[in-house]
């Protein structure tokens, strides 16, 4: 054993007596590839693609880097350049004198896109260089985008997308798939010996808009045609909004019917949230890679707002500040932003600020009572906690080990929930970071988490259909519920097998 000791030592100095190659720098030149190219190179269709997935989640819209205020959302921003370095930044005709070229190149500093973000390939940047040196030409095409037709999802696609407690916790609201199940506390009277009456939660009925349509004209009798992404209870609790692709719903929920239908959204509404006086809702949505859809809307559905321009991605999450004049969102940009909201309809909101750290799409957003912290959750598996007023992390709460899908404050109280794709569902204290109680039972991807307005019923909404209701005190599993036609069927009793040498009965 000492022998063999002993030769490995040998072994570490002779390797350590030898010269080492030169470690390569990561972050060094990048050379252009060579491009042999039958037609000039078109802005619109070589070069907006690669500005757009690269540089716009700093240099877009009311996202843009707050050091250089670099636009570069449009052709004509583009050549305009930024605060520093002005028209210098692109000179026609010469992309060595052109300080996008030389940054995106990483010839110079600081490089472009950063070291935290993923560089241009050697084809992009031959692009770059080549539409610069063409004259940086303005686009002479008009990208047309496809229209999306949606149908009728799968018969075995049932995800719970989405979740809602109603305030006073006595009913609770779920998507599957297309459909908007509703299941409440339904009282069982005592036998007549004197006990007391128990309570279960049961399934209720079935939200279904009598109007709607599939593009090939049938009744789907469903809430929505698409997956319902969103949902949210307003403050008083009689009215419930559901998102789905490209349009929302305001239901009576008392009565279960629409009351207003609003459309021309860009894509999947996935998320919305009411405003604590219930006055209004926002959304977030928008289609993947382009720019993120915010709307703000009054009570009844008349838009008040849009945020143009606020993710350079699809928006995840939306929530107001407990005096309700401030809207944080998040995406998947990786950006957590706050914006003003206008004190008057049709005014434009004011981009406050914007807290960067989460190192994929950013999924959930919520501020605790005080309006002095927010809390965000991320495919990155972290849930992070945000000082407002300093604009910086707090401190970043760790449990989940996947994509941390959706976050939901508790009341007026510093706990709020997440929802994991790790099937774990936690409680967490915003103001010291800890764990509060766990959510066990889930055997699937968790979409959605819910809470009464008091926190004794929590709800969970999950990849394998299934609703589940918790105490939210105890953290119990109260029920795993279903609606009637999912509900597995019990097992036939088994016919008995005539035995051997015994005539069959007729």
């Amino acid at each position: 054993m000492r022998r063999f000791i002993a030769f490995a030592a040998l072994l570490l100095v002779a390797h350590a007596a030898t010269p080492q190659e030169p470690k390569k720098d990561e972050f060094g030149p990048i050379t252009p590839a060579e491009l042999k190219l039958a037609a000039p190179v078109e802005y619109g269709a070589d070069i907006e693609p690669i500005f757009k997935n690269k540089c716009y989640v700093c240099h877009s819209g009311n996202v843009i880097d707050s050091n250089g205020k670099y636009d570069m959302g449009t052709y004509e921003k583009v050549l305009k350049g930024g605060s520093k370095r002005g028209a210098k930044v692109v000179v026609p005709g010469k992309s060595g004198d052109s300080f996008l070229y030389q940054s995106c190149a990483r010839n110079v500093k600081p490089i472009m896109p950063p070291k935290t973000e993923e560089p241009l390939t050697p084809k992009e940047l031959a692009l770059v260089k080549l539409w610069i040196d063409q004259g940086a030409k303005a686009p002479t095409s008009v990208r047309v985008k496809e229209k999306i037709v949606v149908n009728l999802p799968p018969a075995l696609v049932k995800p719970v997308r989405a979740v809602a407690v109603a305030p006073d916790g006595k009913t609770v609201a779920a998507s599957r798939g297309n459909q908007v199940h509703v299941f409440e506390v339904k009282v069982i009277p005592a036998d007549k010996k004197g006990g007391k009456d128990a309570t279960e939660w049961a399934f209720a009925r079935t939200l279904v808009d009598p109007a709607l349509k599939t593009p090939d004209g049938k009744d789907p009798k469903a809430a929505h045609v698409s997956l319902v992404e969103s949902m949210a209870f307003a403050p008083d609790g009689k009215t419930l909004a559901t998102g789905s692709f490209r349009e929302l719903t305001l239901w009576d929920f008392d009565k279960g019917t629409p009351k207003a239908r609003i459309g021309d959204f860009a894509d999947r509404v996935t998320a919305v949230a009411y405003s604590a006086d219930g006055k209004f809702f926002a959304t977030g949505g928008g289609a993947p890679t382009e720019d993120g859809e915010i709307k703000v809307f009054a009570a009844d559905g008349k838009p008040v707002t849009e945020i143009k321009g606020g993710h350079s991605d699809t928006v995840f999450g939306v929530a107001f500040s407990p005096d309700g004049k401030l809207l944080a969102t998040c995406g998947a940009d990786k950006f957590v932003k706050v914006f003003e909201l206008p004190a008057e309809a049709g005014k434009p909101a004011k981009f406050v600020k914007s807290f960067e750290g989460h190192t994929h799409h950013v999924m959930g957003v919520g501020w605790t009572p005080d309006g002095k912290k927010l809390a965000s959750c991320g495919a990155d598996n972290f849930v992070k906690v945000w000082d407002y007023e300093k604009g910086e992390k707090v401190r970043d709460l760790t449990g989940h080990s996947k994509q941390v899908t959706n976050l939901f404050f508790v009341g007026k109280t510093p706990q709020f929930l997440t929802g994991s794709g790790d099937t774990s569902v936690r409680m967490w204290n915003a103001e010291n970071g800890g764990t509060v109680r766990n959510f066990p039972g889930a055997g699937d991807f968790i979409y959605a988490v819910s809470a009464s307005t008091d926190g004794t019923v929590v709800a969970t909404g999950c990849e394998d259909g299934v609703v589940r209701v918790y105490n939210g005190t105890s953290g119990a599993l109260i029920k795993a519920a279903l609606p009637p036609d999912a509900e597995p069927k019990k097992d036939e009793p088994k016919k008995e097998e005539p035995k051997k040498d015994e005539p069959k009965k007729k």
